[in-house]
């Protein structure tokens, strides 16, 4: 099955392909100018963001129908997201955003985590607007935030590093651009 997202109508397809000669397509209605997006960390459920609607959209892949449409802080822009276990709320789903400093987890274990799923249970404050992706590995208990369009060289040419173990103690800059010895003039990282 595709997810497809219908980018300024606010409609998501999700599209049945089994049968080529017979596309099976449902139309879930969700928020205007959906764009990009991922998987939960059980991959039932797909969160995607409308940008420009400021909102995240949560559609139940398994019985095919939105589940949530959460407000997000201004442009949220997650790429896939980024999946961890939050020391007290569980499961979460994490964007960045374009327009602030802010990254903003959404709770996505309705089984464990009923009171907490397709909320948003914190947000983190990092080092300013204009971030593309946030980043996790399953064997480690780090975040990475990047800010590649933020005016700042210091911070567009840095990654953020959260312990997602200790999110209250904030991140640690890591100058990517700096250690690459990469010289004058604009990068992105």
């Amino acid at each position: 099955e595709f997810i497809v997202n219908v980018k300024e109508t606010g409609r998501i397809l999700l599209v049945d392909y089994s049968d080529v000669d017979a596309l099976k397509v449902t139309t879930l209605d969700a928020a205007r100018f959906l764009h990009d997006g991922g998987w939960d960390s059980s991959k039932r459920y797909f969160l995607t963001a409308a940008n420009q609607s400021n909102k995240i959209a949560v559609v139940d892949s398994k019985e095919q129908k939105m589940v949530g449409l959460i407000d997000a802080d201004k442009i949220p822009h997650p790429g896939r997201g980024a999946n961890f276990v939050h020391p007290t709320y569980g499961p979460v789903w994490t964007t960045s955003a374009l327009g602030n400093e802010k990254i903003t987890l959404i709770g996505t274990d309705p089984e464990q985590h009923a009171d907490h799923a397709w909320k948003v249970v914190d947000v983190l404050k990092g080092q300013g607007g204009g971030s593309l992706f946030v980043k996790t590995h399953p064997n480690s208990h780090n975040l990475w935030v990047d800010s590649p369009l933020n005016p700042d060289a210091a911070i567009s040419q840095s990654v953020a590093v959260f312990d997602t173990r200790k999110l209250d103690k904030g991140f640690e800059v890591l100058p990517i651009a700096k250690w690459a010895n990469l010289g004058e003039g604009p990068k992105r990282v």
